[in-house]
């Protein structure tokens, strides 16, 4: 067994004041921005990365907790990429059924500490591999999960519970399913944030790798109101001319 002190401890060791600082402006800690009072390491995210392969699947769930409740960014960050490989490690595979029971126990887990991803990178992250990768397995009943868990939080007043809701959406569209990814990104429109508005656009882009078509049909029936940033991104991998025709409407 691995324990959140064994993790903290290791990573106490990596610490680098100067990265520390640059991290802070990076994310935004300043009073009045989005990720105020936020404190770093200063330990790159590949750094983290590497701690994760050295305790993986090894971190017992109220270990795990402990680490998503720390003062300090990466340790949380630490925290929710133990889950994402705890959740990989149960998903079906060619020679192996999966573990639904402990999928679940996982998903159950995240949503009730998802408020500690508090920043964009953590959302990003852990979301699609935690929360999108169950709502593509079947569960213990034989059943694909109910997707309502992502209006839940597409109309959650908390900023990064409405990002997880269209960030989720990522394992989705890599099955080659949009559908809830455009009916997140309706509820979202109104939504007045730039870190959604990017989130949006970003999640759409993808759907246009996969199907342009598909998110041709959407920007036709949302484009007036689709805010300007959603846009921009959403149109990214169209040539030239296209782009500045919707940029036009």
């Amino acid at each position: 067994m691995v324990t959140a002190n064994d993790i903290i401890q290791t990573m106490y060791a990596m610490k680098n004041e100067q990265q520390s600082i640059h991290l802070m402006r990076f994310f935004k800690t300043a009073k009045g921005q989005y990720g105020e009072g936020d404190r770093f390491l200063g330990i790159k995210v590949p750094l983290t990365r590497a701690v994760v392969r050295e305790a993986k699947c090894q971190v017992p769930l109220s270990e795990v907790e402990k680490l998503l409740y720390s003062e300090w960014h990466e340790i949380r960050l630490c925290g929710f990429l133990i889950l994402v490989d705890e959740m990989k490690a149960v998903l079906p595979a060619a020679k192996r059924a999966g573990n639904p029971l402990r999928r679940c126990e996982i998903k159950d887990f995240y949503l009730r500490h998802v408020r500690q991803a508090n920043n964009w990178d953590l959302v990003d992250l852990s979301c699609p591999g935690i929360l999108g990768a169950w709502l593509l397995c079947i569960d213990g009943d034989g059943q694909l999960p109910q997707r309502q868990v992502l209006d839940y939080l597409a109309v959650s007043k908390n900023l990064w519970e409405q990002r997880i809701a269209i960030v989720s959406t990522l394992a989705l569209i890599r099955a080659n399913q949009y559908a809830d990814t455009f009916r997140i990104a309706t509820l979202l429109l109104a939504n007045q944030h730039d870190l959604i508005h990017k989130a949006v656009g970003w999640m759409l882009r993808e759907v246009g790798k996969r199907d342009m078509n598909a998110l041709r049909t959407y920007l036709t029936a949302h484009v007036h109101e689709l805010p300007r940033t959603s846009l921009r991104y959403a149109i990214e991998r169209m040539d030239t001319i296209e782009r500045r025709a919707w940029m036009q409407l």
